[in-house]
């Protein structure tokens, strides 16, 4: 699952894809992995920087890991720079390439390609951040998925009838296919709900003097969601802790709905997860191609 979600950030970002055993992409995931590993564990570096000057293997490990990505990222945008042309929009470098050239050429005193974020540094870091915030996130949920999936069989049965009804066996599920399949829809909605994959999301600052109620939010003051609450409320849900998809779906079981305001696995607002169609779309694929051809 995360080599085949790599390939699409790959596809989207580079317009390329590797087989398996390709020794740049074995050396991606490797590098993956392990800025995950060590970014996942608690560290006292992250309360304490100053403690980086001692010995961490962990620190080690992950200055490592980001090092080989930006050796491979910049060999990416070195040969997207080389083969770039006005006329041609292959993936997401060369609209950001094309960005930054545009910029340059509105330059003024007080506009910039540097000063509305558009730098080489600021082209490799967005890129580099869609990988960190694209490959592992998806392939949890899906991991997440096929786990509740073989634990429900029932569930896992109600998908691919609604398969073989909808779709059949003649050609794979595309996305034009979402609107006759609300069940798997549903279901994908469910795991989302259940496992958020960013239980806390992404700690934000208040900008301003603000309140939430009766509580007051002073300006600069960290603000952190807990979205697991906010999945697990016996106030918002029925049977929080248990799995099911039937919740999202209408009385006749044929329409999707949100039952609750409480449901929020992709943020909200202006700081919404940018990500969330793309995410939307590989879990639907990924799900249907599986079960059209698995049972788990």
């Amino acid at each position: 699952l995360t080599r085949a979600v790599t390939n699409v950030i790959c596809s989207l970002c580079f317009n390329s894809s590797y087989r398996r055993g390709d020794p740049e992409f074995e050396v991606m995931l490797r590098y993956s992995q392990g800025i995950v590993d060590t970014v996942a564990k608690d560290s006292l570096v992250d309360i304490f920087p100053w403690l980086q000057i001692f010995p961490n293997a962990d620190l080690r490990l992950l200055k490592e890991c980001v090092s080989v990505r930006d050796k491979l990222l910049q060999k990416q945008y070195d040969e997207h720079k080389a083969d770039y042309s006005d006329h041609v929009q292959r993936d997401l470098l060369d609209a950001l390439l094309r960005a930054k050239r545009s910029a340059e050429n509105n330059n003024t005193a007080e506009i910039s390609a540097e000063s509305v974020g558009l730098s080489d540094d600021h082209l490799l870091m967005t890129v580099g951040d869609i990988f960190g915030a694209g490959v592992e996130t998806t392939t949890t949920v899906l991991k997440w998925a096929v786990t509740y999936l073989i634990h429900h069989p029932q569930v896992q049965s109600c998908i691919q009838e609604e398969l073989d009804s909808k779709v059949g066996v003649d050609r794979s599920p595309q996305l034009s296919d979402r609107g006759s399949l609300p069940y798997l829809e549903a279901t994908i909605r469910e795991v989302l709900r259940i496992r958020p994959v960013a239980p806390l999301l992404i700690p934000h600052v208040a900008l301003s003097d603000t309140s939430i109620g009766d509580f007051t939010v002073r300006k600069g003051s960290r603000v952190i969601i807990n979205l697991w609450s906010l999945h697990h409320d016996e106030k918002e849900w029925k049977n929080p802790e248990l799995f099911d998809p039937g919740r999202f779906l209408d009385s006749e079981g044929t329409g999707l709905i949100i039952p609750s305001s409480s449901y929020l696995p992709f943020g909200a607002g202006v700081r919404v997860c940018l990500g969330e169609a793309l995410a939307k779309m590989e879990l639907f694929l990924f799900l249907s191609w599986i079960f059209q051809r698995f049972t788990l």
